[in-house]
């Protein structure tokens, strides 16, 4: 059986946007970002989830990942700038989206006392590296 693109996201973010928005009765769920993805047969992908902590002050290198990413903020606020956009500050609850062969150009912590959080969903073909120097 393939495993579309729809059925790769969906499979791999429904449990965390359950578990940040809540499940039970009554409970009304609101989509927090959007994203076209990109046409691709997802054969012998996986997806990694990682939850990375950003210490306050921290500048990350220029990066590329090798195929593409949704990253969901949990806490305080990170800058960042994907290669084609304007340089974003995101904040909890808020996701951006680096689309494949991408540089993630500027990637920070808005913040020189507090750490940031967010969750990466890298969403490659197995057995690449995650991430690589631009």
């Amino acid at each position: 059986m393939e495993l579309t693109r729809r059925d790769a996201l969906s499979a791999a973010v429904a449990p965390l946007l359950l578990a940040l928005t809540g499940n039970g009765q009554g409970t009304q769920n609101t989509p927090v970002f959007t994203q076209d993805l990109p046409n691709l047969t997802m054969e012998d992908w996986q997806v990694t989830v990682s939850q990375i902590t950003l210490p306050p002050g921290n500048v990350g290198a220029a990066h590329r990942h090798p195929g593409f990413v949704l990253v969901y903020v949990l806490e305080g606020e990170v800058v960042a700038k994907i290669t084609g956009s304007a340089e974003a500050t995101y904040g909890p609850g808020r996701m951006f989206y680096e689309y494949p062969g991408s540089t993630h150009e500027v990637s920070r912590n808005a913040s020189a006392t507090k750490p940031a959080k967010f969750l990466a969903f890298i969403f490659a073909t197995k057995g690449l590296p995650l991430t690589s120097p631009a």
